[in-house]
């Protein structure tokens, strides 16, 4: 039999029942918030950057054909091409996460699971403040470092890097900038793995590194993934920092890491100082392909955590 105290009647279970219906509808309303202003921007961006290939455009409709096959971009004759713009990123950020990725995971691993409690706090503090630096700040450090490395690099080789600037120096800021968002996140999915699942394993007679890559990196396979994913949104969405280095390349696709290169945002941030007609628009119908090219690219990443989770069981 039911106590009396504990029926939905008390007035404590009430009010307990009306606070947690509170609470609930107060995250409804900021999830619910949230996706509105996705979906306003994600409308705005869209109804912009159709709009320029579209009967009845201002200047004249431009051809969608050779805005997405297009390999020169120059702003001067009014060419539009996206696919070398497009192929660029994908190298620069793939270049990028080649860098970062076994770096982040091996270094979440040391923080969470081997080094002593100390060491662990101060690596923690750094790699958040490393996540806290401004996209500007490492676009400087860049501009003043990495193209200098690049390019003494590159004359070993016998080959012309431009300065510096380069494929090759993207993707190491790139590198740089994604790996605190990564480790902070591999961090969390590391530590959260329960210690039921290392003893097992250690009783079983597996070793401390035979626990640590077989169980921990496996169990926490979906926290590091969401690492990954927002470290690549990182690198598609980085505009200023990515600008000092890349070079603005008017055609391609480039495929000499010594070579200067182009990125989606860059060329979005190239026409700021536009305000109207073609110039303008066509940065929005730009962004239409990077919320693309990020869809596709995420959705790629789930497949490849879903059959690498496949082959581990």
């Amino acid at each position: 039999m039911v106590d009396p105290k504990f029926t939905v009647s008390d007035p404590y279970q009430r009010r307990k029942k009306k606070t947690d219906q509170l609470f609930r509808g107060i995250f409804w309303f900021a999830g619910f918030l949230s996706a509105i202003f996705i979906v306003l921007i994600f409308v705005f961006i869209v109804r912009k950057g159709s709009s320029l290939f579209l009967p009845g455009y201002a200047d004249g409709p431009y051809s969608l054909s050779k805005f997405l096959t297009g390999m020169q971009w120059r702003q001067d004759s009014h060419i539009y091409g996206v696919l070398f713009i497009i192929i660029n990123t994908i190298l620069s950020a793939l270049g990028a996460l080649i860098l970062s990725f076994p770096i982040s995971v091996l270094t979440a691993l040391f923080i969470a699971k081997i080094a002593p409690k100390a060491l662990s706090k101060v690596m923690t503090t750094i790699v958040e403040l490393l996540a806290a630096i401004p996209s500007v700040v490492y676009g400087v450090f860049a501009a003043g470092s990495i193209v200098t490395w690049v390019d003494a690099l590159a004359q070993r080789f016998g080959v012309s890097s431009f300065g510096g600037n380069s494929l090759l120096a993207v993707s190491i800021l790139l590198a740089i900038m994604v790996f605190p968002t990564m480790t902070s996140l591999a961090i969390v999915a590391i530590q959260a793995v329960p210690k039921e699942l290392t003893e097992g394993s250690l009783a079983l007679g597996a070793t401390p590194t035979q626990t640590n890559f077989k169980v921990v990196l496996t169990s926490a396979k979906s926290g590091i993934f969401a690492g990954l994913i927002l470290g690549l949104g990182r690198a598609f969405g980085e505009a200023t920092a990515v600008s000092m280095v890349a070079g603005n390349a008017m055609e391609g696709p480039t495929f000499n890491p010594f070579d200067i290169t182009r990125t989606l945002t860059s060329t979005m941030l190239a026409g700021l100082k536009e305000t109207q007609g073609i110039d303008y628009d066509v940065r929005f119908s730009v962004g239409i392909v990077l919320m693309v090219v990020i869809l596709i690219t995420n959705l790629a990443i789930h497949f490849v955590k879903n059959r690498i989770g496949g082959s581990m069981r």
